[in-house]
């Protein structure tokens, strides 16, 4: 694992190092990339994209279109090329892509062959098959929509091993004749996506999607930025199709607090959805300006669902931002960027959570009516600057024009690209372009593979609802939950696990009687209590044979830290939807500092979770913040642990002793322990108190400190 940062001078964690540029005029040649994508007749973008896909990730080529259709190559270490202005921004192209002399379009050159995985599929042509001919189409169609998790694209005009011969207008019809009686059968839709010329004719990208239905499509997007970037306002634009009016209009449908509407602030985690139907089209607007639809409603229309996390900005919150991040299971990250303000606060901290997590990131500018234009190109040059350093090694490109739309959605998942888009929420300006980006994203696992396994559902909200009981939300994971089902929830403080029954499952605010692996979730439970269940316990099936751990190893690099981590130093680990105080208890080397990587294990310091071996982790405390990945869990044994139980933990068993009659201070062992809190604790340079330099983690009650221990034994 490769990370690479630097610190500025109020010690955030930043991914700024700027490559020098160097630049070589050469001649344009006809080249084809790994993916199947033409490099004749397309926009520069798309060049870019291949030639970058052709060549190893530290020698990027970046072919730039001028005025006289010259092609300038740029080899750089990590950086695209730019123009006489230093701005690596691609002018608007036509969308013929012909050149300046000549009213013709060239011939393209032909595709990389075909592969039989993944969801795009060659035909040359499809003009009147057989029954046994058509039966065999369908069933290609239906494995390639199987792989696309309900979207297929199909390149028509081009042979198997990538010849882009092209057909003619008749031939063209005939196949997409051909093409929509195969949809049709296995209740798809097609759309048009580009239309292209060939060697002999034309060649067309269509993109099939299934019609409405239960088992829509679903792509989960973190918004993320820095407070007063827009986060909120676009979401309400994009889900109301109403343009804001430059007061807060637009977010006043996101907040879900008084205080977020009285401060204009996200406070919380909230979702908002968009629905596309089969052609393409956004579901979620309606004639009535003063109703909006409900999202169950949204869902039995919608062939594809976008579903946006909205997270705080302000530095205060980062706590939740990085909860929203690491449980909700994101497949893309959208970072927000005033273009008045640029590149400040917690952008480049939330750039560097999404990196870290392995989250393909694209760029949003927003307010771009009321920033000036030499604003506005300073703002993209910084944002370029960082998307290009050696810690994010991104290729960024701005989205002009429909053509590079489409290139950018097609090649996002490499996750080598971060496409920018400059937008405006009061006048609407290019918001078109964002729309279909968010309808052509494809889904970024394959859940499917996971929905055979043994149900497993991450918990991040839990609520008591009056006539309906105790309900926990999250993400589901692996395998299919059931109403009626009996599962298991835990780890408990114990480390124990407790038997429950589904009594109902909702949803997008739908009740249904099933949810597989990959959809959000609430789940109402029998016979259980709201106190007795915690944010970053799972559900899980009795098969899946869960194991508690509090002890686990992994390989970490340290982003930042002002001075040294040796053993018991402590931080706030956040995992999936885990987060509590963990301490350092072995490294494999005496000392390490910021930019250095080592295997360490830690403990957690009030209970046991439930992790899964190879996951990314991300730990903190204060600004001192590192990434990680877990290599090994060790099991929970609560009968061979000799530590001393968490304060909290001590504190809540007195309590359901006094209830029961029983005095705590003659209850032997379970409580007496507590009073040893602070001579059973290792050292830790002779700090005395729970609210030392540690930072935000240990307010939380995290941290089971002498002053905790202290005020525990008098009460």
């Amino acid at each position: 694992m490769s990370t690479t940062s630097v610190t500025n001078h109020d010690n955030t964690v930043t991914l700024v190092s700027v490559v020098p540029t160097s630049t070589t005029t050469t001649s344009s040649t006809s080249a084809t990339n790994g993916h199947g994508v033409l490099l004749e007749d397309q926009s520069p973008l798309e060049k870019r994209i291949n030639i970058d896909n052709n060549n190893n990730i530290n020698n990027i080529n970046n072919l730039n279109l001028n005025n006289n259709n010259n092609v300038t190559t740029t080899s750089t270490a990590s950086t695209t090329s730019a123009n006489g202005d230093g701005d690596s921004a691609l002018p608007p192209q036509p969308s013929n892509a012909s050149t300046a002399t000549s009213t013709t379009t060239p011939p393209i050159s032909n595709l990389a062959p075909e592969v039989e995985f993944g969801n795009i599929e060659y035909k040359f042509k499809l003009v009147n098959p057989t029954d046994e001919r058509l039966e065999h189409l369908v069933s290609q169609l239906k494995w390639r929509l199987g792989e696309g998790m309900g979207e297929a694209i199909y390149e028509i005009g081009v042979e198997d091993d990538g010849s882009a011969t092209g057909l003619s207008d008749e031939d063209v019809a005939a196949s997409m004749d051909t093409l929509k009686r195969m949809a049709s059968r296995l209740n798809a839709d097609m759309t048009t996506i580009r239309e292209r010329n060939g060697a002999k004719g034309k060649v067309l990208e269509v993109l099939i999607r299934k019609y409405t239905s239960d088992d829509f499509s679903e792509v989960r997007i973190t918004v993320v930025g820095n407070v007063d970037a827009g986060k909120s306002t676009l979401l309400g634009v994009l889900t109301r199709g109403q343009l804001d009016n430059g007061r807060g209009l637009a977010r006043m449908n996101i907040f879900r607090h008084k205080h977020e509407i009285e401060s204009g602030r996200t406070s919380s985690i909230s979702q908002e959805i968009v629905g596309f139907d089969s052609k393409g089209n956004v579901v979620n607007y309606t004639n009535n300006m003063h109703s909006a639809m409900n999202p169950s409603e949204i869902c039995e229309l919608s062939s594809k669902i976008i579903t946006f996390i909205d997270l705080a900005g302000h530095e205060k919150y980062l706590k939740t931002t990085l909860f929203g991040m690491t449980g909700h299971q994101p497949d893309y990250a959208m970072l927000m960027i005033g273009a008045n303000m640029g590149c400040v606060g917690m952008t480049k901290e939330h750039l560097g959570i999404a990196l870290a997590l392995r989250v393909p990131v694209y760029v949003v500018v927003t307010k771009i009516d009321r920033c000036p234009d030499n604003v506005l190109q300073d703002t993209l040059t910084d944002i370029k600057k960082i998307l290009k350093s050696p810690g994010s090694r991104k290729l960024p490109v701005v989205i002009r024009n429909h053509d590079d739309v489409v290139v950018a959605a097609r090649n996002f998942v490499s996750e080598r690209i971060a496409p920018i888009f400059c937008i405006s929420n009061v006048t609407g300006e290019n918001l078109d372009l964002l729309r279909t980006f968010l309808n052509l994203l494809p889904a970024k696992k394959d859940w499917e593979s996971l929905a055979d396994k043994p149900s497993q559902l991450d918990i991040d909200s839990i609520w008591q609802v009056t006539g309906t009981g105790t309900v926990v939300s999250g993400t589901v994971m692996k395998g299919r939950i059931t109403i009626g089902e009996n599962l298991l929830i835990g780890p408990d403080d114990s480390g124990n696990w407790i038997n429950v029954q589904v009594k109902s499952i909702h949803t997008k605010r739908m009740p249904v009687k099933q949810v597989k692996a990959g959809q959000n979730a609430s789940v109402a439970l029998k016979k259980i209590k709201r106190s007795a269940l915690r944010k970053g316990m799972i559900l899980t099936h009795p098969s899946a044979k869960p194991i508690a751990v509090r002890e686990f190893e992994a390989e970490i690099v340290v982003l930042y830290h002002s001075t040294t981590i040796t053993v018991n130093y402590e931080a706030v680990v956040h995992c999936g939807a885990s987060q509590q105080c963990a301490r350092i208890i072995w490294i494999d080397k005496g000392v390490i500092r910021t930019g250095d990587k080592a295997k360490v294990r830690f403990r957690y310091m009030a209970r046991p979770e439930f992790l899964n071996d190879g996951s990314r982790l991300i730990f903190r405390e204060g600004r001192a913040k590192g990434i990680g990945k877990i290599t090994s869990l060790i099991p929970y044994h609560p009968e061979r642990d000799n530590s001393p139980p968490h304060p909290k933990i001590a504190h809540k068993q007195d309590q359901l002793l006094a209830a029961a009659g029983v005095d705590p201070a003659a209850a032997p062992a379970a409580t007496t322990t507590t009073t040893t809190t602070t001579t059973n604790q290792p050292a830790t340079g002779g700090r005395r108190s729970g609210h030392h330099h540690h930072g935000h983690g240990h307010g939380h009650g995290h941290h089971p400190a002498t002053g905790s221990g202290a005020g525990h034994k008098a009460k």
